[in-house]
C-alpha cells in the first residue's frame, strides 16, 4: 500500500495537468470517469485539440500522471492498456517524464527518425501493449 501511494504522489504534479484538462473536457461537453485508479476524460476542447496533434490523423488519447484524455470513449476503450503503460511509466519517471519523453523525441528527430514512432516510451508501450 506504501509504494503505491508514493508511485500516486511520485507522478502527481503531471495528475494535476491531467485533471486541469479533465476539468475543461467536463466544461466543454466530455464526460469523465474513473477506471483502474486513473480518471479518464473524454470529448470537448481536448478531444478537439488530440485531432490536431501533429500525428497522421492526430492523437486517439494522451496520459498526464494517473489521467488520460481522449477524444471518445471508443478511442478510451482501445487505448486503455496502452495508455495504462504511460501511466506506469509516469509512476517511475515522475516529474521527469515529460522532459525525458520530449528530450528523446528531439534527438530522434535531429537524427531523423520518427519522434513518435521510435521514441523509447512509445515502444515499450506498443510492445508491452501488445502482450
Amino acid at each position: 500500500m506504501g509504494l503505491r501511494l508514493l508511485a500516486y504522489l511520485w507522478a502527481s504534479p503531471w495528475t494535476l495537468f491531467g485533471l486541469f484538462w479533465g476539468t475543461l473536457t467536463l466544461l466543454t461537453g466530455g464526460r469523465g470517469q474513473r477506471v483502474q485508479g486513473v480518471l479518464e476524460f473524454h470529448g470537448g476542447l481536448p478531444a478537439w485539440l488530440l485531432r490536431r496533434a501533429p500525428l497522421a490523423g492526430g492523437a486517439a488519447a494522451i496520459t498526464f500522471g494517473h489521467t488520460v484524455l481522449a477524444r471518445t470513449q471508443d478511442d478510451l476503450d482501445a487505448s486503455r492498456s496502452h495508455e495504462r503503460i504511460h501511466v506506469r511509466q509516469y509512476e517511475r519517471w515522475g516529474l521527469f517524464f515529460i522532459p525525458a519523453y520530449l528530450l528523446c523525441s528531439l534527438l530522434l528527430l535531429l537524427r531523423g527518425r520518427s519522434p513518435y514512432w521510435d521514441n523509447p516510451f512509445e515502444k515499450e508501450a506498443y510492445e508491452r501493449d501488445e502482450k
